[in-house]
């Protein structure tokens, strides 16, 4: 059988060969091809996979192991973690402290997001803006099934944070992202009381304005369309945290 992190193999001209690298594991856990208890593969395979360093491989098991992904058992090798379940994700009066943390967390989102929108419009190869369009259109392609949307959703996010030049960025939305992606993410229509396939169609349109104004590196723009859809993640989740409220 292959292995699931024989490809694909990362591309040489990135500016983090080692972010890159978590990006496609990360991509690989969340998808569960590599599943809670399994052993990575030795850092030699890693550096034949993808073609990287040690030093690179060592690094991104460090943010991974910093990220609650995968842990490192000295002398025996680095195993795969649990991971945030979408599924058993529910809203009701008992999770509104859950839900007010994550109020808490977009709200952090929204200042971080909108600047690296703006600055990913500025310094964006087209490279990037390529990875990016791949997301989008991954997750358009999967408007009926929300747990591929999930992993679509978040490789967005950060392939913009990725954009921007500043691996701090990259490092606080692989942070935030893993967690925090999923539970807005597949709870929102159920909360706004609207149709699955309408909340999707309407998250695409706002996904889409982003990417066209990085694509035109209109930085203003890339900022403002950010804004407006972080907002709107935030209204709909406060008007749930009221209903939860309500009912307590």
């Amino acid at each position: 059988m292959e292995n699931p992190i024989d490809t694909p193999r990362l591309p040489r001209k990135r500016r983090s060969l080692a972010q890159e690298l978590v990006t496609v594991l990360t991509e690989q856990i969340r998808d569960g091809l590599l599943k809670r208890g399994d052993k990575l593969p030795t850092e030699s395979a890693i550096m034949d996979a993808h073609g990287v360093s040690r030093t690179v491989v060592r690094e991104a098991i460090s943010r991974l192991q910093a990220a609650g992904q995968v842990e490192t058992r000295h002398g025996i090798g680095t195993f795969v973690l649990d991971t945030p379940s979408p599924s058993g994700f529910r809203i009701d009066p008992a999770t509104v402290v859950t839900l007010r943390d994550v109020l808490a967390i977009l709200e952090l989102r929204i200042s971080l997001e909108v600047e690296s929108a703006g600055l990913a419009a500025q310094r964006r190869s087209t490279e990037q803006l390529a990875a990016m369009r791949a997301a989008l259109d991954a997750l358009n392609d999967s408007v009926a099934h929300a747990s591929d949307a999930v992993a679509s959703d978040f490789q967005f996010h950060l392939q913009i944070a990725l954009s921007t030049g500043n691996r701090y960025f990259t490092d606080i939305m692989t942070h935030l992202g893993t967690s925090i992606i999923p539970r807005t993410r597949l709870n929102s229509a159920r909360l706004a009381h609207d149709d699955q396939k309408h909340y999707m169609s309407r998250l695409s349109r706002e996904h889409e304005e982003i990417y066209d104004a990085i694509a035109r590196q209109d930085s203003d723009a890339a900022r403002a369309a950010m804004r407006l859809h972080l907002t709107n993640s935030r209204e709909r989740l406060r008007q749930a945290h009221e209903e939860a409220q309500a009912q307590g």
